[in-house]
């Protein structure tokens, strides 16, 4: 329904903050899956691993939108009155459920494909020492012993945050909408 000056306000502020603690714990992921595997793994022959090198990328700056968008939504809860404030928040709050929803269908495609080779193109760096294939006997730039079970974690976590990111951006975006009287054109869209 329609809110009063003071509710926008809140309901902004309260949006604003979810999304800049969603963007920081989406970009977080993104570094650790990157810092701790796929700057090992990426190579530019490997469709796969170079599948995982631009959804990860994509990621992180999804995560940096939704970070964007949070800080303009405070910035309006703020200054509700000024229509440029409004139209950047439009214009971010779009772009970031966007983003996101390629992320997080780059995601579900990713997890898909180390499901479907169990793990074999993230432990590609690994080198085997010896004829015996025990875990010992590999030598990595990283430690092998978790990579797949981990990778697969944050994997998880960041489609989440996707999620929810497209959820709160949503939400912004709508909202946005009322402000700037545009719900009207599509009113039997926002309900």
């Amino acid at each position: 329904g329609h809110l009063d000056p003071s509710s926008h306000r809140k309901v902004l502020v309260k949006t604003g903050l979810i999304l800049l603690i969603l963007g920081h714990l989406n970009f977080i992921t993104g570094a650790l899956v990157h810092g701790t595997v796929l700057r090992f793994v990426l190579t530019a022959r490997d469709a796969t691993s170079l599948h995982y090198g631009v959804t990860n990328s994509a990621s992180v700056v999804a995560a940096l939108l939704t970070i964007s968008c949070g800080v303009s939504a405070l910035l309006l809860s703020r200054y509700l009155g000024r229509a440029a404030f409004k139209w950047a928040l439009l214009c971010l709050s779009a772009c970031s459920s966007l983003c996101c929803l390629c992320c997080l269908l780059g995601l579900l495609v990713a997890i898909g494909l180390t499901l479907g080779n169990q793990g074999r193109v993230l432990l590609a760096p690994c080198s085997v020492t010896s004829i015996a294939l025990t875990p010992g006997s590999r030598e990595c730039p990283f430690d092998p012993t978790r990579v797949y079970s981990s990778t697969l974690s944050l994997w998880a976590i960041s489609f989440l945050l996707e999620a929810l990111e497209i959820f709160f951006s949503i939400r912004c975006l709508l909202l946005t909408l009322e402000l700037l009287r545009l719900g009207r054109c599509c009113h039997g869209m926002l309900r």
